[in-house]
């Protein structure tokens, strides 16, 4: 057996896990979405979480390795995290609007300021 079939078949495992329910449940996140993250963030001996909110830009599906960009305007500067969806530093994901676009990633926000920026709101999809 191969490095790449053992690591092929150790994803699939977690994988099955994740379906099955042992792990958090993570809501259906398409591109253009606002969405709040709650990340785990560890000061000294203290545990926190603290929430991340702003516009899913894209998306990277990989199995186990699956991945979200998520970008938000603070301060007048933008910032974007990358999120792996299934690490233990994720305390969870709340959906909180759809949006309506027609691209894959958008990456096209970067250039735009203000009003510019927002994503029409999509009601075909439930929260």
């Amino acid at each position: 057996m191969t490095a790449q079939e053992i690591i092929r078949s150790i994803e699939a495992e977690e994988i099955e896990n994740i379906k099955q329910g042992s792990k958090k449940k993570l809501p259906q996140i398409y591109v253009g979405d606002t969405v709040k993250v709650g990340v785990k963030i560890i000061e000294g001996g203290k545990e926190r979480v603290q929430p991340y909110e702003g516009t899913v830009i894209s998306m990277r599906n990989g199995g186990i390795n699956e991945t979200i960009t998520v970008r938000r305007v603070f301060q007048g500067v933008g910032v974007e995290r990358v999120f792996l969806l299934h690490s233990p530093r994720i305390a969870s994901i709340k959906l909180i609007r759809r949006g309506k676009v027609r691209r894959a990633k958008l990456y096209y926000l970067r250039d735009r300021v203000g009003k510019a920026t927002r994503v029409k709101q999509r009601f075909d999809r439930p929260l």
